[in-house]
C-alpha cells in the first residue's frame, strides 16, 4: 500500500476506535512494521492532524476530527456496493480486503444498500495456505512492469516453468487469468491462476516496452477501449 493510503488507513482505524490503539496492532492490521508505524504518526502530527499518544501505550485521534464526506447520489451509492460486492467474485484476496475498507468508509457517511445483494460464488479464493498464488502480487507485476517467474501446469504439457512479462489480469466469473508475454513460447499467453503453484517477483524490469507490448496485446486480442491494469 502506498504511504498516502496507509496513513489515511491510520486516521481511518484510530477515528473509529473506541480506546487507543497500539503500534503494533496497528502495524498488524496494515502489514507492516512498527517503526513504520512510529514514522507515520510522526507524519500525521507534522500535518497537523491531531493524532495523541506514544509508544507502547497508544495513539488515539482527537474528537472532533473528521475527514470530508464522499458526495454521491442513491443510484451512486448501489452502483459502488453492488461493484465492491462483486469483487468477492474475483477469488483476489487483497482485492476483496480493500473492498470491505471501502465499503467501511462509504457506510460510515452514507445510509447502507443492504438490499442490494450479489452471489459470491466465482473463482477461489487465493489462500497462500493452500498454495494458491497470490492475485495482488500478480497485479503488483504488472503494475511495476516487472516479470515473474512461475511454476504453470497446463492440461497438455504438464509442468513447465516460465519466465512472463505480464500485461494484464483478467477476471472471470470463474476464474482469473494473467494476459503476459511468455519468454518461453515467445509470444503472448494467457494463464489461469488457478494452475499457477509458485511466482516469484523478479527485480528485473520490463518499463521500457511494457506499454508498446500491452498496445500490441490488445490489438491482437481485439480490445477496443483504453485497457486499465
Amino acid at each position: 500500500m502506498p504511504r498516502t493510503g496507509r496513513l489515511f488507513e491510520i486516521i481511518q482505524i484510530l477515528r473509529t476506535a473506541a480506546s487507543p490503539v497500539r503500534a503494533e496492532d496497528l502495524a498488524a492490521q496494515l502489514e507492516v512494521s512498527k517503526r513504520t508505524i512510529y514514522r507515520d504518526i510522526v507524519a500525521l502530527q507534522a500535518m497537523r492532524t491531531p493524532v495523541e499518544g506514544e509508544a507502547g501505550i497508544g495513539y488515539m485521534l482527537r474528537k472532533g476530527y473528521d475527514l470530508p464526506p464522499l458526495n454521491f447520489d442513491e443510484e451512486e451509492l448501489e452502483a459502488l456496493h453492488v461493484g465492491l460486492a462483486m469483487l468477492m467474485r474475483t477469488g483476489d484476496g487483497a482485492m476483496q480486503q480493500a473492498a470491505a475498507r471501502v465499503s467501511r468508509k462509504i457506510s460510515d457517511v452514507h445510509a447502507s444498500a443492504e438490499w442490494l445483494q450479489v452471489a459470491p460464488w466465482g473463482a477461489p479464493l487465493d489462500d497462500p495456505e493452500q498454495g494458491c498464488v497470490s492475485k495482488g502480487l500478480l497485479r503488483q507485476a504488472v503494475r511495476e512492469c516487472r516479470k515473474l517467474q512461475i511454476s504453470y501446469v497446463s492440461a497438455d504439457r504438464g509442468e513447465t516453468c516460465r519466465t512472463l512479462r505480464p500485461l494484464a489480469l483478467i477476471y472471470h466469473i470463474e476464474c482469473t487469468m494473467l494476459a503476459a508475454w511468455c519468454e518461453l513460447r515467445g509470444g503472448f499467453r494467457h494463464f489461469r491462476t488457478d494452475r499457477m503453484f509458485a511466482a516469484d517477483l523478479m527485480e528485473e524490469s520490463f518499463a521500457a516496452e511494457a506499454q508498446a507490448l500491452r498496445k500490441l496485446w490488445m490489438e491482437q486480442e481485439g480490445w477496443d477501449f483504453a485497457f486499465a491494469p
